[in-house]
Order: structure tokens, then C-alpha cells, then sequence
């Protein structure tokens, strides 16, 4: 059967009906009579040979064939309905699934995301956080924001920023550090990939001490336990702007270590399209780049 032979009338018959389990209150939500719809959907039973409906004296019962027509026609019904919505002044709306890593979606992301809505309003944006670990095709994704080296198998990844690691404490806590050998004599609070402090205090050119201290699975979280006087975390400075500028927390040293970059990652399998072009181009920008502070 070819699409121009689609009996569009009668499918909407038979969806209303089956919904409704009544011709009378499909037709009051079609606006036709209850006799258009039962002819209809009586036209459909014949062109396909079976019967969808039992007509009982208080309603309807869908027939076995009915149930297998049915999810077909609603999801076809709806997904024409969401397309018709995304039509807005003549332009079309567009949705863009973006999965983003904890840290940099609270610290960076969020402050700056009201420049790409206004820039860009047609873009409805649903955005879904993970930790580094994320699915793209599992998990319906147009784009996602990761931290590592950018080798992600059948991923392309473009590099958003670079984020080197540096030790945050509290300006009190700080007044006890003259050099990172006094490091070893506080708490630090470790990033789940227990390397960083390693290759920190390698970069310092001292030995490391014994690393004892609680692990966090979000740099966010580990930073806050940082502002709360727990110990020294190893954090991006850059994604703490607002703590760094209001004090609540000071870099003791300027020593900073490479551990990654933010990358912007899709599918080699999968063409861009504009919403997602869109946004990689913003992330590009001199307004996505510059420094957000807060009021702390």
C-alpha cells in the first residue's frame, strides 16, 4: 500500500474509537458524527480483511487484530503531532539531547547557558548529567561533554577547554601550607582517579605522601567538602570561579597539572545536525569562554 493510499480518516477513526472504547465520544473528539465514525472504521475492517471491533450494546472490545493495529497508528499520530508543535512563526523548533559531566554542567555550563537560548530559541535543549561515564546511543544523546583524553571508542571528540588540577583549600587551612611538602600534614581530599595527586606532586617536584583521604566521584562535591574545612581538594581552578573570588577558598600554590580537557563528543555514526552544529560553534565562542563569577 502506498502512502498516498493510506486511509488517513479511517485510521483516526479506529485510534479515537480504540481509545475511547465508544464510536459516540470518538466522534464528539473528531467533531463528526457517531455514524461518520462507525463507517470509517467499518471501511478500514474491510480493507484489511478483519474485524477490530466487537460492537457490544454499552460500547466496544477490541478484537485480537485490534491491538496489533493500535500502537502502530498512536505512535505514527503522535510523532505527526510533535513534529506539527515544533513549527513555531514559520520556523521549525528542534530538540537537542545533551549529556554533560557533573562538574562541568553546574560550574560552567548553567551560568552561561542563558546566552545560547537567547542566541538560539528554537532550540528546545534537554540536558542530562553523568559521571564521565555515559552511553551516547543507549542513552538517546545528540552531544556529550566528557573529561578525559578524548579517545572514545567510535566517538568524535572535540576539545572544549583544557581544566589543569591545582590544590583549593580555605584561606585558614592555607596559612598552614609554606610549601607543598606541607601537604603531607593535612587531610587531602581525593578525585576518583587516585593518579592526580601523583602526577600533582610530581609536577611539584616532591615525593608524594601516603593518600588516605575520602574519595569523591564529583569534583564538585569534593570542593564543597574543601569550602566546609574537610581538607585540600585537587580541583580545576577555573571551574570554581566564584568560591576562588569570594574567598571561601584560596590556590596555595600555582603549581597546576594537565589530567584532561573537556571534550564535546558524538557519534562517528551520526551526521550533525543544525542544533547540534549550533552548539558546538557556541562552544567556541569569546561568551562561552569568558569568566563567569557569582556573588559569592
Amino acid at each position: 500500500m502506498s502512502r498516498a493510499q493510506l486511509p488517513l480518516n479511517a485510521l483516526r477513526a479506529f485510534e479515537a474509537s480504540a481509545r475511547h472504547l465508544s464510536f459516540t465520544r470518538a466522534a464528539a473528539e473528531l467533531f463528526v458524527t457517531q455514524a461518520a465514525v462507525s463507517h470509517q472504521v467499518k471501511a478500514l475492517e474491510q480493507r484489511l480483511g478483519v474485524t477490530l471491533f466487537r460492537r457490544l450494546p454499552r460500547g466496544l472490545v477490541l478484537t485480537d487484530e485490534g491491538p496489533a493495529l493500535l500502537p502502530v497508528v498512536t505512535d505514527s499520530f503522535d510523532r505527526i503531532g510533535h513534529t506539527m508543535q515544533r513549527f513555531q512563526g514559520g520556523a521549525v523548533r528542534e530538540v537537542l539531547t545533551l549529556g554533560v559531566v557533573g562538574t562541568f554542567a553546574v560550574r560552567w555550563l548553567l551560568p552561561r547557558l542563558g546566552q545560547f537560548q537567547e542566541t538560539h530559541p528554537l532550540i528546545e535543549l534537554r540536558l542530562l548529567t553523568h559521571n564521565n561515564k555515559v552511553d551516547l546511543a543507549a542513552e538517546g544523546l545528540d552531544l556529550a561533554v566528557r573529561f578525559g583524553d578524548g579517545a572514545w571508542h567510535g566517538t568524535l571528540a572535540e576539545e572544549i577547554m583544557t581544566a589543569p588540577l591545582s590544590p583549593l583549600c580555605t584561606p585558614k587551612l592555607a596559612a598552614r601550607l609554606e610549601s607543598p611538602r606541607d601537604l603531607a600534614s593535612v587531610p587531602l581530599l581525593r578525585p576518583y582517579r587516585n593518579q592526580d595527586w601523583l602526577a600533582w606532586f610530581a609536577a611539584a617536584g616532591v615525593e608524594a605522601p601516603r593518600l588516605s583521604g575520602p574519595v569523591f566521584d564529583s569534583s564538585s562535591l569534593m570542593v564543597q567538602a574543601a569550602v566546609q574545612g574537610a581538607g585540600v581538594a585537587l580541583a580545576p581552578p577555573k571551574m570554581f570561579g566564584r568560591e576562588l573570588h569570594g574567598r571561601q577558598l584560596v590556590q596555595p600554590f600555582p603549581i597546576e597539572v594537565e589530567a584532561g580537557s573537556y571534550w564535546l563528543t558524538r557519534l562517528k555514526s551520526r551526521p550533525p545536525t543544525p542544533a547540534m552544529a549550533a552548539f558546538r560553534d557556541w562552544t567556541h565562542s569569546p561568551e562561552f569562554r569568558q569568566a563567569v563569577y557569582e556573588e559569592a
